[in-house]
């Protein structure tokens, strides 16, 4: 309060008026320089550790922020041996298909040569039957009047004559192939038999082809007479 404040400035003067009547106003002078001096020593002192203190809050900052960038810096490392790591893996994971691919592709490639022996040795065999029955003509055709034509895709067309005897020139025909399974086979009949199926059957079982050509002719001359 006002009281109070101009009471505590009676107090200071009282207080200044026995000092100086106690120690003179020079010893007081010189305890002001005094003063004065420990307060501008204490200043430059303050000032100078103020100065100490902020360029120590700096340094404190300075270690915050790399210790903020290793952090970072640490994560990255973190990330690209992580995105390293599956980059290994996917490489490893694309040769492994890479030497499956190459496994899978050899083997189809041994298993095409595989079959093109087999089709070729189906052929070769299937020629030499053609063969065989081609230079079995003259005897068909002086024993059972029979003609021997080879005709597209390797068929042998087979024309029986002298079996109507109201018309002796009239053909009856069977064409004949060799299938992919190496087995004869009748692919047409003219005019058509009910037994061929079975004539066919047989011959595969019995690989006897004068019989069967002899069966074919026998069930002709069957035929012509109903």
């Amino acid at each position: 309060t006002e009281d109070e404040i101009m009471l505590f400035e009676r107090e200071m003067k009282e207080f200044w008026t026995k000092l100086k009547s106690i120690y003179g106003t020079e010893q007081i002078s010189q305890t002001l320089a005094l003063r004065d001096s420990c307060k501008e020593s204490i200043k430059a002192l303050s000032e100078k550790w103020s100065k100490k203190l902020k360029e120590g809050d700096l340094m404190i900052d300075k270690i915050h922020e790399y210790s903020s960038e290793i952090v970072q810096q640490s994560q990255r490392i973190s990330e690209n041996q992580k995105h390293l790591t599956e980059i290994k893996s996917n490489l490893n994971e694309e040769e492994e298909q890479k030497k499956n691919l190459s496994d899978c592709i050899q083997q189809l490639k041994e298993e095409l040569m595989k079959k093109q022996e087999i089709i070729s040795s189906k052929n070769k065999a299937a020629k030499e039957r053609v063969e065989r029955l081609c230079k079995s003509k003259e005897l068909f055709e002086e024993r059972l009047g029979l003609e021997i034509r080879r005709i597209h895709n390797e068929q042998l067309q087979f024309i029986f004559r002298y079996i109507d005897h109201k018309d002796p020139d009239k053909p009856y025909v069977f064409t004949l192939s060799i299938n992919e399974q190496g087995d004869y086979e009748v692919t047409s009949c003219t005019p058509p038999l009910d037994c061929i199926a079975e004539f066919q059957l047989k011959v595969r079982e019995t690989n006897n082809f004068s019989a069967f050509v002899a069966n074919i002719r026998k069930a002709f001359t069957a035929l012509s007479y109903k």
